[in-house]
Formats: structure tokens, C-alpha cells, sequence
């Protein structure tokens, strides 16, 4: 048995299904609060026909998220889904607050490619977003915020196999 490492997902890794896609043994440890940073899109992601997110210093902002706990022997398998290996995100480290006010250093992921002049989520993308926010019932307001995000009205098939 492998060390394990926390890892902060606050996109589509929300969601249990869509982590459990290429990371079959993540287990959920908690919901938590990312604090001086806020959630943005940014960098037309092929995969989901949109903008990407990513998390940005912002003092005062939060951003809400789940921490997954894996085997640190799968690690190769969250870093590609990130695309750590061909630059579009890399990996950081964060300390995250639990509602419970502990703090946990986790493994997060940041966006590199950067630029994007249409900065709107698929529907789909967005939509993975909210449906893991909801069903690990993070706070009401973030939930709301996230509801608030337009999306870019994208109507095609995606390339994540996701039930929405």
C-alpha cells in the first residue's frame, strides 16, 4: 500500500463520478475552502468545448472544494487528466480549511495556458461543476455563485463521459 496524498479538486472533479473516471480510488475526506483565491475560466479546453477552470490569488476570495484522498502510486493518473505533462496545468500546493477549521496541505492544480478571449464554461462543463457542488453540499452561496456563471451555449458532445 502506497502513502496517500490529498488532493483539492474545485472543478469538474467535484463531481464523483468524473473523478472516478480516471481515478477509480479516490475517496472523499471532506469539503473544504480555498481562501485568498477565487475561481475563474479561462484557455478553450477540447475536451469540454469551453473554458477551463482554474484558481487565481485573489485576498479575500475563497473558492469551495472537495479533498479526494489517493494512493500517492496514482498520482501519474490525476496529473494526466490535467494535462500536466503537455502544460495545461501544473501542479500546486495549497492549505485548504475544512468547516470544521482544520487545515489540510493538499496537491491543486493551477491553469498555464492562459488567454482566452471567450472565457465561458460549456453548458456541460459548468454543469459537472454545479452537480458536485450540490451533491457534496458545499455552501449554499458558493452554490448560487456557481449557478451565476454563464456559459458559452455550447450544444454539441463532449469528450467526458459524464451523466448530467
Amino acid at each position: 500500500m502506497s502513502p496517500k496524498l490529498l488532493y483539492f479538486a474545485y472543478g469538474s472533479n467535484l463531481l464523483k463520478e468524473r473523478i472516478h473516471i480516471q481515478n477509480p480510488t479516490a475517496v472523499f475526506k471532506t469539503t473544504a475552502r480555498l481562501d485568498d483565491y477565487k475561481l475563474e475560466f479561462d484557455f478553450n479546453s477540447k475536451r469540454w468545448h469551453g473554458a477551463a477552470a482554474t484558481v487565481t490569488e485573489s485576498p479575500g476570495s475563497h473558492v469551495w472544494g472537495v479533498v479526494w484522498e489517493l494512493e500517492s502510486d496514482q498520482l501519474h493518473h490525476l496529473d494526466k487528466q490535467e494535462g500536466v505533462e503537455v502544460g495545461v496545468y501544473k501542479p500546486i500546493e495549497v492549505k485548504v480549511t475544512t468547516p470544521q477549521n482544520e487545515e489540510l496541505d493538499c496537491r491543486s492544480y493551477y491553469l498555464l495556458k492562459r488567454g482566452d478571449k471567450d472565457r465561458r464554461p460549456s453548458p456541460q462543463y459548468i454543469g459537472v461543476i454545479r452537480k458536485g457542488a450540490a451533491e457534496n453540499n458545499l455552501p449554499s452561496d458558493y452554490v448560487e455563485f456557481l449557478r451565476k456563471i454563464e456559459d458559452n451555449g455550447y450544444q454539441g458532445e463532449i469528450e467526458v463521459k459524464v451523466n448530467l
